[in-house]
């Protein structure tokens, strides 16, 4: 899906008004780079037709602005905004710039409460749990702007109705601040009067992508954070191998963000002795969806683990992270324990603009489960309330599990 750099060059229009003087010459860059940015989402977008969103409205709404871009990170936001009008969490620029809007889920999930916005969960370890924000506690304005307010600023601006889908990816983004920025939340709790709590940007621990142990109970326990390296499948085996006679085993994804397919499937292969059909996919074709066709999983390494397996979700296991959970109960292999999960329901494309080299991804292929069910409405098996001890479940769940083999 890459791209071939051209030479950047400008492009001089010139028109010539009723009264003769020359209109000032324009650089079109930014304005052809547009063009291919908005043909390409309407041909490729997959998600295109189940969005309120008007794309030709995009196109005339977006475009004077884009020919009126005075330098690179003014054209820039201008892409960031064509790209939040589909309201996908799996669509946007790939490397934004400090002061952009982060992206959803970041460390809070906020929903509507009737009139109200609330805190739904909260991301462990994150500078929000840090600052002792609570579920439930009632969001009334973010950086000393009424939260209302923010989430009309964010809102995409091309609908042709009102979104639920929009607004609840809005607040999101609204609860996220802005990258490289602190965030000052004014919250109140229940019967609580209203507090000011600063939430200051924090360095994550540089963790392995995937570390084990066995638990108290001889249960072994392996964490995958990420499935975009691709060592991470070598180093699984080498994990896998140091628990091969656990009766019992935990995979945990909640801290998951995604990554590659070839990563991942590797990993499955590890539980099955046969080639087993684990995600139906499809593409964009025409205004509509191709024909579907199924992904297998073929068996790997030198054992089968084929003992009971549970794996983890949270709100913040995404994409691959949220392929991986369904692909093991699909294959038949695993018992899924959590939380709903990202609800980011396709394999991305990216795309490299022509002439700015500006490069996004977008949502480009439908995943769902082998009874055809999406992957973005995929619910554990065992449903864990937030704020609940998901492992503690899931050891319960195993535990169950092994009496039952």
């Amino acid at each position: 899906m890459t791209r071939r750099t051209f030479c950047r060059v400008g492009i001089v229009l010139a028109a010539t008004p009723r009264w003769g003087a020359a209109e000032p010459s324009h650089d079109v860059t930014f304005v052809e780079d547009f063009d291919e940015l908005w043909r390409t989402l309407g041909e490729r977008y997959c998600f295109l037709a189940d969005k309120k969103t008007d794309w030709d409205r995009v196109r005339s709404f977006y475009r004077p602005m884009a020919l009126a871009a005075e330098d690179d990170a003014a054209f820039t936001e201008v892409v960031r905004r064509v790209l939040a009008e589909l309201y996908d969490a799996h669509t946007h620029l790939s490397d934004p710039p400090d002061g952009a809007p982060r992206w959803p889920l970041f460390d809070l999930l906020a929903q509507r409460a009737g009139s109200m916005v609330r805190i739904a969960a909260i991301e462990g370890g994150s500078a929000a749990a840090d600052a002792g924000l609570k579920i439930g506690d009632r969001i009334i304005a973010i950086d000393g702007q009424p939260i209302e307010s923010v989430i009309h600023n964010l809102m995409p601006k091309c609908l042709t109705k009102p979104d639920p889908a929009a607004d609840a990816y809005t607040i999101n983004v609204a609860v996220a601040g802005y990258r490289g920025k602190a965030r000052l939340l004014s919250v109140s709790s229940t019967g609580n009067a209203s507090r000011d709590v600063l939430l200051p940007i924090k360095k994550w621990p540089d963790l392995p992508d995937v570390e084990n142990r066995m638990l108290p109970d001889g249960i072994g326990y392996i964490i995958i954070r990420s499935f975009s390296d691709t060592t991470t499948a070598d180093t699984f085996d080498k994990a896998l191998a140091s628990l091969r006679d656990a009766p019992g085993l935990i995979i945990d994804v909640r801290e998951n963000g995604g990554g590659d397919t070839a990563v991942a499937r590797p990993i499955m292969g590890q539980f099955i002795r046969e080639r087993t059909a684990y995600a139906i996919m499809r593409r964009r074709a025409g205004a509509g969806l191709s024909a579907p066709w199924t992904e297998y999983v073929d068996p790997r390494g030198p054992f089968t683990y084929s003992k009971p397996v549970v794996v983890l979700t949270s709100h913040w296991s995404g994409s691959m992270a949220e392929g991986f959970p369904m692909g093991m109960r699909d294959i038949g292999r695993a018992k899924v324990i959590g939380t709903k999960m990202m609800g980011l329901g396709a394999a991305v494309f990216p795309i490299r603009l022509d002439r700015t080299g500006i490069q996004a991804q977008y949502s480009g292929e439908p995943v769902y489960d082998t009874k055809d069910y999406p992957r973005w409405n995929f619910v554990p098996d065992v449903e864990v309330a937030d704020g609940n001890d998901i492992l503690a479940v899931g050891i319960a769940e195993v535990k169950k599990a092994i009496v039952r083999n």
